[in-house]
């Protein structure tokens, strides 16, 4: 029999209770501490997004905006300046953003897109085997001239409203002539440029 002074026999469970405890404890204690600290720095560092994306990750859609005309380059170029100034080494590079979907090469394959051999003054819907969209359709009777191919790169969506086309364009009239030219040296038989107006303002 136990007496007074003999030490209370302490069970196995509740040295079991009393560290679960401590330790739920001690792991409440430390999300307090976190939530806190969240709560803190948000109110201290509040991050501003910038009207304008510091980069645009090809193929990506962004929200439809009206498609931009040779009028909005810097300067005001209009179209037919841009596709003089035209680098078709720098629309090689552009094309990257079109190669994940098209293929460019003569008797290229169809992904995603058509093929963009001899797109430059060729039909709309004109490549065979290619299953275009009712509105790519009921274009087939006009060509892709330089304006419309320029509309189109620059806003697919709005260019021809109810096309398949997931894109969100290219916003700078230079790098958009710069693919139209090399679009149009991709074919058997390439377009002549345009002439510039008469009178132009300074590149």
């Amino acid at each position: 029999m136990a007496t007074a002074r003999d030490p209370i026999p302490i069970r196995e469970s509740q040295v079991d209770s009393y560290e679960f405890t401590r330790y739920a404890g001690a792991t409440l204690s430390a999300l307090v501490v976190l939530m806190a600290t969240m709560i803190v720095t948000g109110y201290l560092y509040r991050p501003e997004k910038p009207a304008k994306p510091g980069y645009v990750v090809a193929g990506v859609e962004e929200p439809a905006e009206a498609p931009q005309t040779a009028a909005a380059d810097a300067g005001g170029q209009p179209l037919e300046v841009l596709l003089a100034l035209a680098d078709p080494a720098r629309g090689q590079a552009a094309f990257k953003k079109c190669a994940a979907c098209h293929s460019i090469e003569k008797g290229g394959r169809h992904g995603v897109g058509p093929n963009l051999w001899g797109i430059v003054g060729a039909p709309h819907a004109h490549a065979a085997g290619f299953a275009y969209s009712d509105a790519l359709k009921a274009k087939s009777a006009e060509p892709w001239d330089w304006a419309r191919l320029d509309a189109w790169i620059a806003n697919p969506k709005a260019a021809i409203p109810g096309n398949k086309m997931a894109f969100a364009g290219i916003s700078r009239p230079q790098e958009r002539a710069d693919l139209l030219v090399y679009l149009n040296s991709m074919s058997d038989k390439p377009l002549p440029l345009p002439p510039p107006p008469a009178e132009t303002p300074a590149a």
